[in-house]
């Protein structure tokens, strides 16, 4: 029960990530965003990164940057651009092609093991993320604006796919929790560096300047830092497959929000996030390796 109860937290929270980064938006340019993301984020893992310093094993350091460019410093950046664009209820459908992603990216970089079912898996997942990017904008048809915007999205799914892939392989002796504190504190030059040229004092000082910083901030700490530790924590008591579950509702979430928030709801968007959820669910299933 405790475990179930977790998974539905989880899921909460990663699938208001999207509402939460639309009024955040209200207040920010994307950058000033993905900076402020970045840099809450990276100083909350800062102390623990300072504890364990001589503990690290420093011949990694190039895979924890590339988890923690892949992970969370290029996506930061995509979904606020995306979201400038996009409704949050289209954001999080797309988002749950991940673990699709983390497939394809397997077996073609990682050498990861593929038999029928996650090959119609994939296919039926990809066909609905094409159907969402050429019909999935306000207006229900082809523009080359929502194709653009969302191909955002889908990109910085195949980023999160690499970067869990990175860690699977190049870093799997090594906790977590630990992976989470070296990969974030690398990115914290980067997120000082984006306030500063993007000067984020300015918004501050305008109405709601404070009310979008409350957003980015709950964004981080509970969407980055608090979701990893549930998540982690979730694979330990249980495991890897029932933890992925999170996948199948976290688009549900999204779309509640976005209704809740006034966002256009078509059949468009119900039938591309069907035929990805149901894509997720076949590369679950086993059968015969080809």
């Amino acid at each position: 029960m405790r475990s179930w109860l977790i998974l539905i937290l989880l899921a909460v929270v990663w699938g208001s990530s999207y509402i939460l980064m639309k009024k955040a938006l209200l207040a920010f340019e994307p950058m000033q965003l993905a900076g402020l993301r970045i840099m809450i984020s990276s100083t909350f893992f800062l102390p623990f990164f300072l504890k364990d310093l001589k503990k690290i094993k420093w011949e990694n350091w190039k895979y924890y940057l590339i988890v923690g460019l892949l992970g969370s410093g290029f996506p930061a950046v995509l979904f606020a651009f995306a979201q400038t664009q996009l409704n949050s209820s289209l954001t999080g459908i797309l988002s749950s092609l991940t673990p699709l992603f983390t497939l394809i990216t397997g077996i073609f970089f990682f050498g990861t093991a593929v038999n029928r079912n996650q090959i119609m898996g994939v296919a039926l997942g990809l066909s609905g993320a094409v159907l969402l990017m050429l019909l999935g904008g306000e207006k229900s048809s082809f523009d080359l604006q929502t194709l653009f915007f969302t191909s955002l999205v889908v990109l910085a799914c195949l980023f999160y796919a690499l970067s869990s892939n990175t860690v699977g392989t190049n870093l799997n002796t090594e906790k977590s929790f630990k992976i989470s504190t070296v990969a974030f504190t690398f990115l914290l030059p980067l997120g000082i560096s984006i306030l500063i040229a993007e000067q984020v004092w300015v918004p501050l000082s305008n109405p709601g300047g404070f009310k979008g910083l409350a957003y980015v901030s709950v964004l981080s700490l509970g969407g980055t830092v608090a979701a990893s530790v549930l998540f982690f924590h979730l694979v330990q008591v249980r495991d890897a497959i029932f933890a992925s579950m999170v996948s199948y509702l976290i688009p549900i979430v999204a779309l509640i929000w976005g209704f809740l928030d006034g966002e256009t709801i078509s059949a468009i968007h119900g039938l591309g996030m069907f035929l990805i959820l149901i894509g997720v669910f076949l590369t679950r299933k086993k059968s015969k390796k080809l």
